[in-house]
């Protein structure tokens, strides 16, 4: 399971200085531009969720502290910090701090027709702003149908997704559409590509998440599917053994090598497959989530680190 017990903070706090020193990521400690990024190599990479109990200076100094310098921006924070310290801060922050948003996140509601829809709509156009002035050039994009659908809705679902897609295109963007395995329209990989590919839009674009990809209807053979350079992100967590899938939730996800995923096989296909990029670590345990951001960070860089290592091994 994801939580994590008082004495693993006090240990993991110790070994913070150690971690950073060492340098776990393979970025460099300096900001770079979104057009330098896909050629960065896997790098741990921390998501905006993990930490969000805390603001967003909080949340990036703990991850820099750490010697995290790949992150994934909360959206909503960044526009609070910059609410309070003025347009441009939160990017300035990230500067200071030698961190680049390797993506952002995110937008929910855009893939069926809801009363959310809307407003959805209306927030992805900040959020676009807000991303591409924080140097990032993509945003997740999940998956959260939850009324029935039937064959017919894929139509609109192509028609929901190209508006969007329209919105990210002056900017260069990309939406990615995340699969999630509770979902009544994406909840693989199979119909994902499918519905990316159908739309050949390109501002949409592919992505795994793999607690989404393992926990959920999609098989490993799949990932034959994929065509290399296909995959523009990856969530990185791992599938608990307890509770069953059944009754599983977002907040049960583990941490890297805590769980029953076949991570390392998984990340070597990807790696086969051309991904050379971030591995984001998202987790919606509440403990996780209010849990000082530089521990939490550190034990990102201490599990994730050896499947990075262990890559062509």
């Amino acid at each position: 399971m994801s939580g994590i017990k008082r004495r693993e903070f006090m240990a993991l706090s110790a070994g913070v200085s150690a971690m950073a020193a060492s340098a776990a990521n393979s970025v460099t400690a300096q900001s770079l531009d979104a057009s330098s990024l896909d050629s960065s190599g896997l790098v741990v990479c921390m998501h905006g969720i993990t930490s969000d109990g805390f603001d967003f200076r909080t949340t990036m100094e703990g991850w820099a502290r750490a010697g995290i310098v790949a992150v994934e921006p909360d959206l909503v924070k960044a526009r609070e910090f910059e609410t309070a310290n003025g347009p441009g801060s939160a990017r300035k922050l990230l500067d200071d701090l030698g961190q680049s948003a390797f993506s952002s996140t995110n937008q929910l509601f855009l893939d069926e027709d809801s009363e959310q829809r809307a407003a959805a709509i209306e927030s992805l156009k900040w959020k676009v702003e807000l991303a591409v002035s924080l140097g990032a050039d993509r945003l997740v994009i999940p998956s959260t149908a939850s009324q029935p659908h039937t064959l017919a809705d894929y139509a609109r679902l192509q028609e929901n997704l190209f508006e969007a897609a329209e919105i990210a295109r002056p900017y260069d963007f990309a939406l990615m559409l995340e699969f999630t395995r509770n979902s009544r329209l994406v909840n693989n990989l199979r119909t994902s590509l499918d519905v990316v590919r159908t739309l050949n839009h390109p501002n949409l674009k592919f992505m795994l998440d793999l607690y989404h990809f393992w926990a959920g209807p999609s098989k490993f053979e799949d990932l034959d599917l994929v065509r290399p350079g296909e995959i523009h992100h990856v969530h990185f967590a791992d599938t608990p053994r307890q509770p069953p899938l059944e009754v599983a939730e977002q907040k049960d996800r583990a941490f890297p090598g805590e769980g029953v995923a076949p991570l390392q096989k998984i990340l070597n296909k990807l790696a086969e497959l051309g991904y050379n990029r971030a591995l984001s670590l998202e987790l919606f345990d509440p403990v996780v989530r209010s849990t000082d951001p530089q521990v939490i960070a550190a034990k990102g860089l201490q599990t994730i680190t050896p499947f990075i290592d262990g890559v062509g091994a």
